[in-house]
């Protein structure tokens, strides 16, 4: 029979998934609004491309990431592209003669932000830039330490439910009666090939 020790690996990584997806929104929208609040930049139309605005005679065009190890090298040259298709209808539609792009990092650090067709801005440069406040990424973790200080007991409540309610359900499915895994059950369950109407070509009772 599985243990909740066991199990909570499993459910540690799909949360931790799940969170960086929503806490990368959430930074994403954040920077957005406050460059829209100081500089009056927006949400751009572009695709690939979340904020632009112009600052100092500069039209920036930024692709916003949670951190600086956010991609693989398809996934680059796929900014890099969209960076330069964007440069192409900019340069048609406004009267801003300099354009640069830029992958602004929520956190991190770097040591070159030259990129040669971009900037890349991490972590407090990253903040700096788009509020030009240079002490803004300080002014927004304190507050955001304290708000998850607060919500950590409910969260630990709730994570406890859920990893009872997943070794529950493990246990009715893949289970005997007394404890031991039904391994062909559960391989069945996880590689069986799928046929057109989404079953698998073995079934299986559950209970």
């Amino acid at each position: 029979m599985p243990t909740k020790n066991e199990l909570k690996p499993i459910v540690d990584a799909h949360l931790s998934s799940q969170e960086e997806t929503i806490f990368g929104g959430f930074l994403e929208g954040l920077s957005v609004f406050i460059c829209g609040r100081v500089f009056s930049g927006k949400k751009s139309s572009a695709e690939g491309i979340d904020l632009e605005f112009e600052r100092d005679g500069i039209y920036y065009i930024v692709s916003i990431k949670s951190g600086p190890n956010w991609g693989n090298s398809s996934q680059i040259k796929k900014m890099r592209q969209n960076f330069a298709q964007a440069k192409r209808i900019l340069g048609t539609n406004t009267s801003s003669k300099n354009i640069v792009a830029v992958n602004g990092c929520c956190y991190g650090q770097l040591n070159t932000e030259d990129k040669g067709d971009y900037l890349k801005k991490c972590g407090q440069s990253f903040w700096s830039f788009v509020s030009g406040d240079n002490n803004l990424y300080t002014t927004i973790i304190e507050p955001l330490g304290h708000r998850a200080k607060e919500r950590n007991e409910e969260f630990q409540i709730e994570y406890g439910k859920v990893i009872n309610r997943f070794t529950a359900g493990f246990i009715k499915v893949f289970c005997q009666p007394d404890g031991t895994i039904l391994w062909e059950k559960l391989v069945q369950f996880n590689s069986a090939i799928l046929i057109p109407n989404g079953t698998r070509t073995r079934k299986f009772s559950e209970g």
